[in-house]
């Protein structure tokens, strides 16, 4: 049995009074923009977004749902300034009231500068925008790519511009350069320009957009382009704004330009100063090439004053080489003069010794052994001289000058001896060549050294 009430105030449950607080906080605030500084900033593994409200006095909760979170265009940090829209409503579960984020934008221009400030610092503390990182542009590529918006006049200043300085073959990525998704679908293009083909991939990309406020070029300021432009396989040249305007892709990027039209004059050469240039490389290199010639011509002539007349050097080597073959011919025949000599000489001593030592052999012996032993010793002492002779003549001919004969020298003579000089032959008529294998005649014709014949042109005997 239940005591009566105390008091005719209606009594509620706690999901009542949560129910009805939410209803009243939804009536009077459907849609709202707060202005706070975001802090506690974090992303649950659902996806969500959970984050504070903050001035100088009050706190106020912030949730997003994983739905909206796509759609807001900005990335929340702690510490950035935004407006905030949304409703207000409550969350019984903890007794607190939050507003329901559902569009989120930074909340002035200070407040952008701030965060990009902040954005630069960290990311060049990562070595993004590091100078070592940067490569060179090519002179003159082959294909360029584009990343800008299909309308306006970007496009069609930078392929103006190209036409006028060197044609080229240009590959556009169109892409939209401010508002939501703008840097997603920018920082995939550059990642796309540098995952094609080879035969399809651009030699240098240029990012580009014309000028605008703080807001409008802030997808360029956002850090999945930046990362992008850092990492972009193809050389990479910015050109956003106008030459006042600064964003962090300049940073990133292998080269900035100034503008759009500027970026198109750092990515080709003019076609007719490289002509130009060219044809003047190849005057100035005939030039240097005669004056080469004319130098290293003085150059030979001035040494040729400083050597010999060649004429007068072969005439000096065969006055030598006629020299040489006199003597080795004198000497040849002195040789075998003194080799025949030597043979006879040996060979008389050699019948004196064998008759010696017979004599002393039948002394030894007595006159009747020794008359019968004498025919067989003479015999062995007229075997062994034989011998003897027949070796000394074996060293005879070793020494004859058939020997040379066989060695490819021939012997010149007629009735009154070997002929050993030119001049001798120039006082005979005919003379006899001696060959290893033979003799032939010859007449001679003239004298060699009386025509001016030409050098290693022989004469006919």
């Amino acid at each position: 049995m239940h005591a009566p009430p105390l008091s005719n105030i209606p009594e509620y449950t706690v999901c009542e009074v949560s129910a009805a607080v939410r209803r009243n906080l939804e009536t009077g605030f459907p849609r709202v923009r707060v202005r706070g500084e975001i802090s506690g900033f974090k992303r649950a593994a659902s996806g969500h977004l959970y984050f504070n409200l903050k001035d100088d006095r009050d706190v106020l909760n912030a949730v997003c749902w994983r739905g909206t979170v796509g759609r807001l265009g900005l990335g929340p940090e702690d510490g950035m300034e935004v407006v905030a829209t949304g409703r207000v409503t409550a969350y019984g579960a903890r007794s607190s009231y939050q507003i329901v984020v559902d569009a989120l934008e930074l909340a002035g221009e200070g407040a952008l500068l701030k965060l990009l400030e902040e954005r630069r610092h960290r990311l060049a503390g990562e070595g993004l925008f590091d100078a070592d990182r940067k490569r060179p542009i090519p002179f003159l590529p082959a294909r360029i790519g584009i990343a800008t918006s299909l309308g306006g006049a970007v496009l069609h200043d930078i392929l103006h511009r190209l036409r006028e300085r060197f044609p080229r073959h240009v590959l556009v990525w169109p892409v939209p350069v401010q508002g939501e998704g703008a840097a997603a679908q920018i920082a995939a293009a550059i990642q796309g320009m540098g995952t094609l083909p080879p035969e399809m991939r651009p030699d240098v990309l240029i990012v580009a957009r014309g000028g605008g406020s703080l807001e409008d070029l802030w997808a360029f300021n956002e850090e999945v382009v930046v990362r992008a432009a850092a990492d972009s396989a193809v050389p990479l040249i910015s050109a956003v704004g106008h030459e006042t305007d600064t964003t962090l892709i300049d940073f990133a990027a292998d080269l900035r330009a100034p503008t759009p039209t500027a970026a198109a004059e750092m990515a080709a050469p003019v076609r007719a100063d490289l002509l130009a240039r060219t044809g003047g490389q190849a005057g100035r290199l005939l030039a240097a090439g005669a004056r080469l010639l004319q130098e290293r011509r003085a150059g030979i002539a001035g040494l040729a004053r400083g050597l010999p007349a060649p004429m007068a050097l072969l005439e000096q080597a065969g006055q030598r080489l006629d020299d040489r073959g006199e003597r080795m011919e004198a000497g040849l025949r002195a040789r075998l003069d003194a080799q025949q000599e030597r043979a006879a000489v040996l060979g008389a001593a050699f019948l004196r010794a064998g008759q010696r030592r017979v004599e002393a052999e039948a002394h030894r012996l007595g006159r009747l052994d020794a008359g019968r032993r004498l025919p067989a010793a003479w015999m062995r002492l007229a075997d062994h001289a034989e011998a003897g002779l027949r070796r000394a003549g074996a060293l005879l001919e070793s020494s004859s000058y058939r020997r040379l004969l066989e060695r490819g020298f021939a012997l010149v003579q007629d009735g009154l001896g070997p002929v050993v000089s030119a001049a001798e032959a120039r006082r005979r008529d005919r003379v006899d060549i001696v060959f290893a294998d033979g003799e032939v005649a010859a007449r001679i014709l003239g004298d060699r050294t009386s025509r001016k014949d030409k050098p290693g042109q022989g004469t006919l005997l």
